[in-house]
């Protein structure tokens, strides 16, 4: 697959399989477990035990010029939803509560994570390179991206009506750290240009976690993190996958409880770290992950 990248806003790579359509916090409890060995085989052992925590997180500690990008984000988001399925959430303040600020609450964990085991020196965070796998609406990727301006973030979409969407909201928010990509993950986990190269995926209601696994895993570099945002009981499905994330080369580091203003009141981010490159065989042929999950 060739790849094209720009460096200026107009310019950002927007790719559909084989077509260029343009030029181109809250509360959470935890225990951090040293060093990263112990962590993971603490992890292996009784993964619903082991648990982290940070600061709280949201729209409050944002800039006004960061709000302002947020509320330009949700007023094309609900005008967009009016001709497509973006989002069940049709109100404004439910909007910013069960997506924006539910998106914006896993961002400490996530930074902690990544500087306690990812982060060379063990704290620069700047630059990080962060793709979103199923992005959808643009979330987490495009609320992380107003957040965390050093970062280069990459929205993942297979679907080409909200690739469209996606990349109209990055101009108008006037985003300059977002490339959006349209094509499925298998295609793109077997690219050179994309394999292995991210130091966190992130994924938000996609799907179950041992599919989610073979989409995200082989995006990540060794040592990088693959981050799930999962509900409220996410244990069953954190053991079914157990299997596949090994295979895949990752092993879990720890969870951690999200408050939300989502119909359960609180999820969990479920956070893994990659120990060694995944085998070549995987991603496998777009369409097998979920029809025939590790």
């Amino acid at each position: 697959m060739s790849l094209c990248c720009c460096c200026s806003a107009a310019a950002r790579r927007f790719l559909l399989p084989r077509l260029f359509l343009g030029s181109r916090r809250r509360h959470v409890r935890y225990s951090i477990l040293h060093p990263r060995t112990h962590t993971t085989a603490a992890a292996r052992a009784a993964p619903a035990a082991t648990y982290a925590s940070s600061s709280s997180f949201s729209t409050t500690h944002l800039s006004p010029s960061q709000k302002r990008q947020v509320s330009l984000y949700v007023d094309a988001l609900l005008d967009w939803n009016q001709r497509m399925n973006l989002t069940a959430v049709t109100d404004e303040d439910e909007v910013m509560k069960r997506h924006v600020d539910d998106s914006l609450a896993v961002l400490p964990p996530l930074e902690r994570a990544y500087r306690d085991h990812s982060a060379s020196g063990g704290s620069d965070v700047d630059g990080l390179r962060l793709i979103d796998v199923g992005s959808g609406a643009g979330l987490p990727g495009l609320i992380f991206a107003v957040a965390r301006p050093s970062w280069n973030f990459t929205l993942l979409e297979s679907m080409r009506k909200r690739c469209l969407f996606l990349e109209h909201a990055v101009e108008v928010m006037g985003l300059s750290n977002v490339d959006v990509v349209c094509d499925r993950a298998e295609t793109v986990g077997q690219s050179p240009d994309f394999r292995e190269a991210f130091d966190v995926a992130v994924a938000r209601a996609v799907a179950e976690l041992k599919v989610l696994a073979e989409y995200c895993l082989p995006l990540v570099r060794v040592d990088g993190l693959f981050i799930a945002a999962k509900g409220h009981n996410p244990h069953e499905e954190i053991r079914s996958a157990k299997s596949a994330v090994h295979k895949l080369g990752a092993a879990m580091l720890e969870l951690c409880d999200v408050e939300s203003m989502g119909p359960h009141g609180q999820r969990t981010a479920v956070v893994y770290i990659k120990e060694r490159n995944t085998p070549k065989k995987y991603p496998r042929h777009p369409g097998t992950p979920s029809k025939m999950p590790l």
